[in-house]
């Protein structure tokens, strides 16, 4: 399974997880906004800033639905209107770019048609994002491995067959850098509903790196995702949540997103190896486990008992587990009180 490196970035297990933050529609129409987040997300440390390339009208058509879900964000809204207010201008996409370059991060972005996928060429991004309503769109699989950039993918609604044969559409067509997405496509997701434990599982079955697309809220499920072998987290942002936006519910602020950037590689930091024994860091610490120590003063010749003798810190003394051999020996010479006992003493 090989890294997928970007630039100066290599993303893969061995590295540190590589953070996306989705801006999605959290722009709320304003360009400033767009940028004030590239900016938010470069200065807390996320890795890369991901776009949605598409318009209203390659999405869906006026009136043809409106969201019922009782337990939708986004209940009693047209289609066509919710995503002509998530929608990313298009030619916002290159001051976005530009901008996340100038600040040292990756901007990239999900295309849902191939004319997207033309526009994103012209403007030479580096890898693509499939989202999960579209894992299933051959046309566009087709067209984006076609471009021999790196591809992510989310598997949110999606079945394992569904998913396999995806995964062989991208691989025949020329994408040979692939990392996959664990995904709940529900929004935001419960903890419960997200399964992060299948991360290994994809991992063995699709052989490419895994990652996480994660809904939920905070990043405790991202960073656990982390620990069972995700080595990418992608994660909507905002700058506030007070200030609306469609995503914004679920979407990290700045600091939270900090935190995502430092707990997810503290959690990738931690996982190491198999290790058991005294490590080279702990030598120092040795000092501080208990031993035993003469607690009264004794005489040569005397008998060494519980009542003179105890098991205490530092370590300088004899081990704790000869405390059974010792008691009854006599003391060769004379021991003053707190002097940790030694086999040449008795």
């Amino acid at each position: 399974m090989e890294n997928i490196k970007i630039g100066n970035v290599t993303i893969g297990k061995g590295s540190t997880p590589f953070i996306i933050a989705e801006m999605s529609g959290n722009h709320n129409q304003s360009l400033d906004r767009a940028l004030a987040i590239v900016n938010a997300a470069a200065d807390a440390g996320a890795h890369a800033i991901k776009l949605q390339t598409y318009t209203a009208d390659t999405m869906t058509m006026p009136g043809v639905y409106t969201i019922q879900d009782e337990g939708s964000l986004w209940k009693g809204r047209e289609l066509y209107d919710l995503y002509t207010e998530a929608y990313t201008p298009w030619e916002w996409h290159k001051p976005i770019f530009d901008l996340a370059k100038q600040r040292g991060i990756i901007a990239f972005s999900s295309p849902f048609d191939e004319t997207a996928v033309d526009f994103l060429e012209e403007l030479g991004a580096p890898l693509y994002k499939i989202a999960s309503f579209e894992n299933t769109d051959w046309p566009l699989l087709k067209k984006v491995a076609a471009t021999g950039k790196p591809v992510i993918m989310s598997t949110g609604v999606t079945s394992l067959s569904d998913l396999d044969e995806s995964v062989k559409i991208l691989r025949d067509n020329g994408c040979t850098q692939l990392i996959l997405l664990k995904c709940t496509s529900t929004y935001p997701s419960s903890p419960a509903n997200t399964n992060i434990s299948t991360i290994p599982h994809m991992e063995a079955l699709f052989n490419c790196p895994i990652g996480l697309s994660d809904h939920t809220m905070g990043v405790g499920v991202a960073v656990a995702a982390v620990a069972l072998g995700a080595c990418v987290v992608e994660k909507h942002f905002t700058l506030s949540r007070a200030e609306g936006g469609v995503d914004s519910a679920f979407s990290l602020e700045p600091a939270e997103l900090n935190a995502l950037v430092i707990e997810t590689e503290r959690a990738w930091q931690g996982l190491g190896k198999v290790q058991y024994g005294i490590q080279k860091a702990e030598e120092k610490s040795k000092f501080f486990k208990r031993s035993i120590y003469v607690s009264k003063d004794v005489e040569a010749g005397d008998l060494l008992t519980e009542d003179n003798l105890r098991v205490i810190r530092p370590g300088n003394g004899m081990a704790p587990k000869h405390l059974d051999q010792v008691i009854g020996k006599i003391a060769k010479v004379q021991i003053k009180a707190g002097t940790p006992l030694s086999f040449d003493m008795i």
